[in-house]
């Protein structure tokens, strides 16, 4: 039997799809996908950037690792690291025809040395499944296994303020209009009209990134191999509002991520924690091939595929954001367990960032001019000025809007998740694990030779001293 890859990714699609419960929204392909195969309740990326998370699914790697800190596109001209073997490389090595249709937004070229590149920006998802059959007729006629993605563009803004790229299919019968009372606003917005009249044109995209996968999976039937096939299903990160996109706050992280394989039991909702970090070893897993473990943290999601109870060594994960936008600079790592979530913001002083389009946002718009300004239950304050780190309990506060840092019922908590973290951070070689100020990698090599650095994460002008 050949061992397939069909690797869909939504693109800010976030967790707002019928079987992960947003309600009116319409996406019945994407439902009846999980329900032939597992479907993953507790699945994060690393960051809840498009070329950022991309990287980490297609490395293994966080993008503090990989190279590829923010948005590879236009001015901004982040890129993957020279030196790191990407899926493409790796799978096609392992002898199977590679290939992308759609968005690719990571680089450079020769480090995703793609066999076929059909990019485009295109939201026709006929198009798209026009492509889609045509990569399934080349590897047929090779005779070779494949490894494709499908980059969609839907459910992403437009250029407008608060447009979702609908007007291009008015004609379009298929389409489906959605009225402001049938949407739900969820919990990390406020409910406003500015809101609703976005989310409107939101629900029609994903209804039509929603039809895409539908045409997807029907030319893979079409083409006989949907029994040979290992099928993915994810978005790269969170909705495209405030409080999601760009933040690491589990609107932004917390993501869909469906996978059918073939001769596997159907509709298994998996509790475990899992990463995006762990997609690059399922696929080489499936392949047969050993990933390397020296390299990569991740782990091969294969082993646990129908478990539906939370084992004991998958109950933690980790995060790393650097920047969006080239202008959008705020480091920040995140630590989640079934319970705690824990936040590093390295660069506190600075005011939280906004990317381009949540800036000019009718949504933004309607929620800055409100009185008191607030993002869903989050204070404004809260969200542009945040404290050095941030623990939130997920049992009692699952919009993450009380910060129990300065707790001191929660001391113990913090310092043991403070712990693994710089762990991590260690384990990661993270640039951005700093002591006085600065990096601990950039003085790596004066510390054995005496250097001593303050306990502290900051820098105190008005206690200089470092004894």
């Amino acid at each position: 039997m050949a061992k397939n890859i069909l690797l869909m990714i939504a693109d800010d699609l976030g967790r707002m799809a019928g079987c992960y419960g947003t309600t009116g929204i319409e996406t019945p392909h994407i439902d009846a996908l999980a329900g032939e195969g597992t479907r993953f309740d507790m699945a994060f990326t690393s960051t809840a950037s498009c070329s950022a998370s991309r990287s980490v699914i297609y490395t293994g790697l966080h993008a503090h690792e990989n190279g590829q800190y923010g948005l590879h596109h236009d001015h901004h001209h982040f890129m993957t690291f020279d030196h790191v073997e990407t899926a493409p490389a790796l799978l096609g090595r392992l002898g199977c025809l590679t290939g992308i249709i759609g968005k690719v937004h990571v680089g450079p070229p020769a480090v995703y040395p793609w066999h076929i590149r059909a990019e485009s920006g295109t939201r026709d998802i006929r198009w798209v499944a026009e492509q889609t059959g045509s990569f399934l007729k080349e590897a047929t006629a090779r005779r070779q296994p494949f490894f494709l993605t499908i980059g969609f563009i839907d459910p992403h803004r437009d250029m407008t303020r608060g447009g979702f790229g609908n007007h291009e299919f008015d004609d379009d019968r298929d389409e489906r209009r959605f009225r402001e009372s049938e949407v739900a606003v969820p919990h990390f917005l406020t409910d406003l009209p500015e809101v609703r009249q976005e989310l409107v044109e939101y629900y029609r995209s994903v209804h039509r990134l929603d039809r895409g996968v539908g045409l997807v999976l029907a030319e893979l039937e079409k083409a006989g191999l949907a029994g040979d096939t290992l099928v993915v299903f994810l978005s790269d990160n969170g909705a495209p509002f405030l409080n999601s996109k760009t933040t690491l706050y589990d609107a932004g992280i917390h993501l869909p991520l469906i996978i059918r394989g073939p001769g596997a039991r159907k509709g298994i909702a998996n509790p475990n924690l899992v990463s995006f970090t762990d997609l690059l070893p399922t696929f080489l897993d499936w392949q047969g091939a050993e990933p390397d473990i020296s390299v990569r943290q991740g782990r091969s999601l294969l082993p646990i595929m129908e478990q539906e109870t939370l084992l004991d060594d998958w109950r933690i994960v980790f995060g790393s954001h650097t920047f969006h936008e080239i202008t959008n600079y705020y480091p920040a790592r995140f630590l989640r367990t079934p319970r705690f979530k824990y936040h590093r913001n390295v660069a506190w002083q600075l005011d939280f960032p906004f990317s381009g389009d949540l800036y000019g946002s009718l949504s933004w718009e309607g929620m800055r001019n409100r009185q008191p300004a607030q993002i869903g239950a989050r204070p404004l304050q809260d969200y542009i000025r945040r404290r050095p780190e941030e623990l939130f309990d997920l049992i009692e506060d699952p919009r993450e809007v009380r910060n129990l840092s300065d707790d001191p019922a929660h001391r113990e908590t913090l310092l043991t998740l403070r712990g693994k973290m710089e762990a991590w951070q260690k384990q990661t070689g993270d640039p951005w694990l700093y002591r006085d100020g600065v990096s601990l990698r950039a003085v790596r090599h004066h510390l054995d030779a005496g250097l001593a650095i303050p306990d502290r994460f900051d820098f105190e002008p008005d206690e200089p001293g470092s004894g």
